[in-house]
């Protein structure tokens, strides 16, 4: 299985890139994953709905160049369904025996993804009703992939 992570933003962060090289290593024996990092907007403080709608356009259109047509595409945002980690986990099982080869996990700046980004997911995944920032998401999310993985291969995770 390949699994993508898209996301817009670099990882400044020292911790969280010592998070992140982490779960990379744990999940290089259940996937091979690669993550994709694409350019963020400038944000500016108080921007007008126009602006917003701007800024999410650009950053989409930079995450849409790299969908594939043969990949399964998740969008994170918060309207998305929720599912525990025994539910994500049956969700890639049975994308796995289907057939499905590649998944795309997406991660959007500041403002979350634009409308045509939604569009073409397969399937839209909420972690929570609560805002998070993308680096952080990006952990939670790998953690969640990982988890995912052990209870798949009906092996011991810490609870």
């Amino acid at each position: 299985m390949k699994i993508t992570i898209l996301t817009v933003g670099k990882i400044k962060e020292k911790f969280y890139r010592q998070a992140i090289e982490e779960f990379e290593k744990r999940l290089s024996r259940y996937c091979k994953l690669e993550i994709i990092e694409v350019a963020d907007e400038k944000t500016p403080d108080h921007g007008s709905q126009a602006e917003e709608f701007q800024i999410k356009e650009k950053e989409g259109k930079r995450l849409m160049k790299y969908f594939r047509e043969d990949a399964w595409i998740c969008a994170l945002s918060i309207e998305g369904k929720m599912l525990d980690s025994l539910e994500l986990s049956e969700k890639l099982e049975k994308l796995g025996v289907s057939g499905i080869s590649h998944m795309i996990f997406l991660i959007g700046g500041s403002l979350g993804l634009s409308e045509a980004v939604l569009k073409q997911a397969d399937f839209t995944l909420s972690f929570s009703k609560m805002t998070f920032p993308h680096q952080l998401m990006r952990v939670i999310l790998l953690e969640q992939i990982y988890r995912s993985y052990r209870i798949m291969s009906k092996e011991p995770y810490h609870k």
